[in-house]
């Protein structure tokens, strides 16, 4: 393939199979992953298998043949003195088809076969319980990749699938078969697909768009930024719809036809939800893209929770640490760790975080903070076990590849026990090579400052111990109760702004009544305190004062069992990475004394 184009002309893994086929390693390769998306060729988007059949190798194959296994055999290109071509003539199967295809492959020379849907030709599972079809499918084209007269005849086949565990592992685990992953398009490619789909757009627009595009296909980008002309709503009607809703902005004309044409397949009350008629008027060209980004925004999320299937969800992060009361070492923290992200320091920021301790102490509160004041992509990893055999491992590919797309993001895990801990069930070996494939990920040097995990659980002892150690969770980050009266007045004060309440107390001067007895409640104990508290105070048409206080705390009584909290409590103890965050009664206690306590209270939880 060295007459097809120059290396530089060529996408990164186009590249790797030039220099494999070029070296001998191999004259049968397997894409997968990203393979029903376009490729960026000379100013066109080409699908895989026409940039195969025509960029990649038109120019150096006399032969090209594409097998989709749902229609025939399709011929490309024929040399004139090609023989064999009339065997294909109204056959359909695989039973029928590769006999022929092997015939042709063996008696011509310079010859590509392209096969789609590589997956419904070799399957996978086991071989006693497959068709003799698919036995026979799977034996011959593991037979190809061992047979030297194909290379000697300057072969080459591409199989293309989606996923690699949709492939039968014959294949798949053959080292003459060579497995070739095709990956989103990175920020050069999206560069190229948004100047496509809009040639309009000035360089810094295009730049902006390409790091926002992040984790879409090149086809999805090109879908937002220039949508399909089959509209939902008239074109007269949506322009004149947000023109209405842009208001009285100067170039406000010249930016309803611009949205109006990215906004085709919307309907009228997403377009209403989408535009803000309050938006102020100046800086028109930047109020402009920033409502395509914002647009851009919308569709990315769509797109990317349904190619997940739901398995993650981005995060809605509407506070910073401004909001955290209390908890300042946990915010010191976590700043700096934002701050390196933020600058690109790799060497300062940790692969990932663990936030342990009981349940109400703030972790996700203070997760959604840390998103917010990182200012970088979260998402929220959902369970991804499935009963299906099979599905996990696939379903953990796809989030995994989205994830690395995306990056730099935060990866949120909340509850981590239940994805990471044993499910007790027989899986036939699932649960344990996804947590070997997590780990692995998590410990790729290459994610650092990329991908961020952040992993939440009350219950440490229920996780994998090797998934907690340095180099996958850096940063052990234990939340307790408030233990001072100080402590809980951050917090009041905090949840009594967020909740926008009028009050009359003033802290510390009605600490007698107010923080002290809180004093070991936990942070959703003092939010629901704050709301009762607000009710009582509604109802007798006043503000909350310190006898509405007062009275909430009598009347509210926390559910909580006081062993396991204890024993959640010294477990974040003994996960901690620093004692600087311990609590004043465990700082200073020997680790003989801290083993002894956590014994006692495993004791008492039968744990």
């Amino acid at each position: 393939m060295s007459g097809v184009a120059t290396p530089k002309q060529l996408p990164e893994w186009a590249d790797r199979v030039r220099r494999k086929y070029l070296r001998g390693e191999s004259a049968l390769f397997l894409l997968h992953d990203n393979v029903f998306d376009a490729v960026v060729h000379e100013g066109k988007l080409w699908p895989l298998v026409d940039y195969l059949a025509g960029p990649l190798l038109d120019d150096n194959k006399r032969n090209i043949l594409v097998y989709d296994p749902s229609s025939r055999v399709r011929v490309v290109k024929k040399a004139p003195d090609a023989v064999g071509f009339e065997a294909l003539v109204g056959k359909r199967s695989p039973a029928d088809v590769l006999p022929a295809l092997e015939e042709i492959l063996l008696t011509n020379t310079s010859t590509a076969l392209i096969v789609p849907y590589a997956e419904s030709v070799a399957p996978p599972g086991e071989m006693q319980f497959l068709s003799e079809q698919d036995r026979v499918a799977i034996a011959t084209l593991h037979r190809w990749s061992l047979d030297a007269r194909l290379a000697a005849r300057d072969v080459v086949v591409f199989l293309v699938a989606g996923q690699l565990a949709s492939v039968h592992p014959m294949l798949v685990s053959n080292p003459r078969v060579a497995t070739v992953h095709l990956g989103l398009p990175d920020e050069e490619e999206r560069r190229e697909v948004c100047r496509l789909a809009d040639p309009s757009l000035a360089p810094g627009e295009v730049a902006e768009l390409a790091r926002h595009t992040a984790g879409l296909k090149a086809v999805q980008i090109h879908g937002v930024l220039s949508p399909d002309v089959s509209p939902s709503v008239p074109d007269d009607r949506r322009a004149a719809l947000i023109r209405e809703l842009l208001g009285a902005s100067p170039d406000a004309a010249a930016r309803a036809t611009k949205l109006a044409g990215l906004t085709r397949e919307m309907s009228e009350a997403e377009i209403r939800h989408l535009i803000d008629p309050g938006a102020p008027a100046g800086a028109e060209k930047a109020d402009a893209h920033r409502e395509i980004l914002r647009l851009v925004h919308t569709r990315k999320r769509e797109i990317i929770e349904t190619e997940c299937f739901g398995l993650i969800e981005f995060m809605d992060a509407k506070h910073d640490f401004s909001a955290v009361g209390g908890m300042t070492e946990i915010k010191a923290e976590l700043v700096r760790v934002a701050e390196a992200i933020r600058a690109g320091d790799v060497s300062r920021v940790p692969m990932g975080l663990l936030f342990v301790g009981p349940m109400g102490t703030g972790k996700t509160f203070i997760a959604n903070a840390f998103a917010k004041e990182s200012q970088i992509t979260a998402v929220k990893l959902k369970n991804f076990r499935s009963k299906w055999v099979g599905s996990t491992e696939a379903n953990l590919e796809k989030v995994l590849g989205i994830v690395r797309a995306l990056g730099p993001i935060l990866l949120v895990i909340d509850e981590g026990e239940r994805s990471f801990g044993d499910d007790g069930g027989s899986d036939g070996g699932t649960s344990s090579r996804v947590i070997a494939r997590i780990k692995e990920f998590m410990s790729d040097p290459d994610n650092r400052g990329r991908v961020v995990f952040v992993l939440m659980t009350n219950r440490p002892d229920k996780l994998d111990a090797d998934i907690k150690r340095a180099g996958r969770l850096d940063r052990k980050i234990p939340f307790f109760y408030a233990t001072t009266a100080e402590e809980i007045e951050g917090i009041l004060v905090a949840q009594l702004r967020r909740h926008g309440v009028a009050t009359t107390v003033e802290l510390p001067r009605d600490r007698e009544s107010v923080s002290a007895p809180l004093v070991g409640f936990s942070n959703a104990d003092l939010e629901a305190i704050v709301l009762v508290a607000n009710d009582l105070a509604h109802r007798a048409g006043g503000p909350v004062t310190a006898e509405t206080f007062a009275s909430a705390i009598r009347d509210y009584l926390p559910s909580r069992d006081e062993s396991m909290l204890r024993y959640m409590e010294l477990l974040a103890v003994f996960e901690a990475s620093s004692r600087g965050m311990l609590p004043a009664k465990y700082r200073d206690m020997t680790n003989e004394q801290l083993d002894l306590e956590l014994r006692r209270a495993r004791i008492a939880v039968g744990a």
